[in-house]
């Protein structure tokens, strides 16, 4: 079951249409990836779906139900443009902010000891924020985005500014959320962390969607009969072996072996292609090479632009 479903947005600023008839469904306790170039219409459906505007078209729908005002204290947003005031100071702030989300006082003092511990930046917490950098600062957002302990969560990318430890860290906590029932909307260009953490994703380009769905079946429905295969023998040979049903795409020579990338043309399949190297060559691997989720925003953009 979706625990948040948007059907038939449609927003425009002026002249600009910014989302044009974009759905999507949100399964509960999932990561879901909302994928696309810069300005092509992500950040607004956030503002929608987090009340700061609204559509001229469309419905909104949260845990099986029409989307109602009070729902909104049940999501948790950390956007891209980070929002600290840069005098105050750090615990000071972060307190504030709990109590907005109608946290008690001392329940918001005890858990805001935790994570500032747990991110190891206690001794920040009488520091002005101005003093932090911007990763400092983006572990107090993150902490304050999720202290409520929210449903959904929108992270609007949420490791811009990080080192590779510390993206690391709040890779696992995302992680950590959603085992403990969190559903998380994750908006980023990082492709490698969309394959890492996202189970599906909407991908939208010119302020509709262009791509959608499980990120396994996307990958494998781009694949396209190339395998990565190494072999022992002499590679001059192999050449000879191909036909205009494989083609060769390129090989690198290791110590003892070397790896080349052949592609399976309609008429051959690959247990043809085995057996047609076991004659001349020992195997050593023989993969199907399944495109990364970098490749596939490329060409699926790219092939939305030619249309």
């Amino acid at each position: 079951m979706e625990i948040f479903k948007a059907v038939n947005i449609q927003k425009r600023f002026s002249n600009h249409l910014a989302l044009d008839d974009v759905s999507i469904e949100v399964p509960e306790g999932s990561i879901y990836g909302l994928l696309g170039p810069n300005g092509a219409g992500k950040t607004t459906l956030i503002r929608i779906i987090n009340q700061i505007t609204a559509p001229d078209k469309g419905e909104l729908f949260f845990k099986g139900r029409k989307f109602r005002a009070d729902d909104i204290f049940e999501i948790g947003y950390l956007p891209e443009e980070r929002g600290l005031y840069k005098k105050m100071k750090v615990g000071e702030q972060a307190l504030y902010l709990c109590r907005l989300k109608g946290i008690p006082k001392k329940i918001a003092l005890q858990k805001l000891k935790y994570w500032f511990e747990k991110f190891e930046i206690q001794a920040w917490w009488n520091k002005k924020v101005e003093e932090l950098s911007k990763g400092m600062q983006q572990k107090v957002q993150f902490i304050v985005t999720i202290l409520h302990e929210p449903r959904l969560l929108i992270f609007d990318e949420p490791f811009s500014g990080f080192d590779p430890i510390n993206t690391n860290l709040l890779k696992k906590e995302v992680l950590n959320l959603r085992e403990k029932g969190a559903t998380v909307i994750f908006s980023t260009h990082d492709m490698a962390s969309v394959e890492e953490l996202c189970d599906n994703i909407t991908l939208i380009d010119k302020s509709r969607t262009i791509l959608e769905g499980n990120i396994k079946d996307i990958r494998n429905t781009y694949k396209s009969n190339i395998y990565e295969i190494g072999l022992q023998g002499p590679r001059e040979k192999l050449p000879e072996l191909l036909n205009g049903d494989l083609e060769m795409m390129g090989e690198k020579v290791l110590d003892d072996h070397f790896v080349t990338r052949i592609k399976i043309h309609d008429n051959r399949t690959k247990k043809e292609l085995i057996q047609l190297i076991l004659d001349q060559f020992q195997l050593i691997s023989f993969n199907e090479v399944i495109p990364n989720m970098n490749e596939i925003f490329i060409k699926a953009v790219q092939g939305s632009h030619n249309v």
